[in-house]
């Protein structure tokens, strides 16, 4: 029989445990905005879209002013010629949002980043911050560029007088088409898959116009069909950026189309469900 051998404290063959001289800092969201922001800028696809929505807005606002006078300025704000390049430079946007998370379920890297960080909703807060952040930056300086190129060209004394509050209407669209942006990652989040998401986005951006054209026809349904054309993105945008528009036409029902507002509350409804949805499926589901 042989007795249990037991070892003396402050054996000297004992060895010692191992501590590494490197340091070991608890995990924060600071490391998971710098992850973030290493994956957004380090893949083309960021490139190319934020590249061409700085071409569309500079570029289709640039020609817009150089068909315009001093005088088309007394009832439009300076910004406004951004406008028709933000209306197809809101696709770009919202294919990058929807592709910062998609990308990574395609490739499988997600798998890595939550084994790399267990808690996804620092994760998932993290895209959020990076994502919109970039594209408000982005979206903003293109804009004010348009307008500021607006102001020195077209900025004569037939222009009349313009105020501040038109360059905090430039931010508040900015800031809707970011919010666009943002949903389109939250909808990439839930459903995982690049070309659905896309589609879905591009259904919600341009299907309102034309179904609500459609039900017009009938009687039953035409209500719907005018809250259909007063809310949808492009309304909104002509709305905050203070284009001229036809809201008391016929199309409209004779009555003036919602304001800022009410756009505003809209998209900030839609987008703060959606991304509430996506935390908790992030939170549920096995990745």
């Amino acid at each position: 029989m042989t007795a249990p051998t037991t070892t003396a404290q402050g054996d000297p063959q004992q060895p010692e445990a191992y501590s590494s001289p490197l340091p070991n800092p608890q995990p924060h969201l600071g490391h998971a905005l710098a992850s973030e922001w290493t994956k957004l800028t380090s893949v083309r696809s960021t490139v190319w879209t934020l590249g061409s929505l700085v071409l569309l807005v500079v570029g289709i606002g640039a020609a817009v002013i150089l068909q315009t006078t001093a005088t088309d300025y007394e009832r439009m704000p300076f910004p406004t010629p951004a406008v028709f390049g933000l209306l197809v430079g809101q696709l770009p946007v919202m294919v990058l949002g929807v592709l910062t998370v998609t990308s990574e379920y395609g490739t499988g890297l997600i798998r890595t980043t939550f084994t790399a960080a267990p808690d996804r909703y620092r994760v998932l807060t993290a895209k959020y911050l990076v994502f919109g952040i970039t594209a408000f930056l982005t979206i903003a300086g293109s804009v004010s560029l348009v307008g500021l190129a607006a102001s020195m060209l077209r900025g004569g004394p037939g222009s009349g007088v313009h105020s501040g509050t038109e360059w905090v209407s430039m931010l508040l669209g900015s800031f809707y088409v970011t919010l666009l942006g943002v949903l389109a990652l939250s909808v990439g989040t839930l459903v995982r898959h690049s070309a659905g998401a896309i589609a879905v986005m591009l259904g919600l951006v341009t299907l309102p116009p034309v179904i609500g054209a459609v039900l017009g026809i009938w009687d039953a349904l035409a209500p719907i069909g005018r809250a259909l054309l007063e809310y949808n993105v492009p309304t909104a945008l002509i709305e905050l950026f203070g284009l001229p528009n036809s809201g008391g036409s016929p199309a409209f029902g004779g009555s003036p189309l919602p304001g800022s507002a009410g756009h505003m509350a809209l998209i900030l409804v839609l987008t703060g469900c959606t991304v509430a949805g996506s935390y908790v499926v992030v939170g549920r589901r096995d990745v």
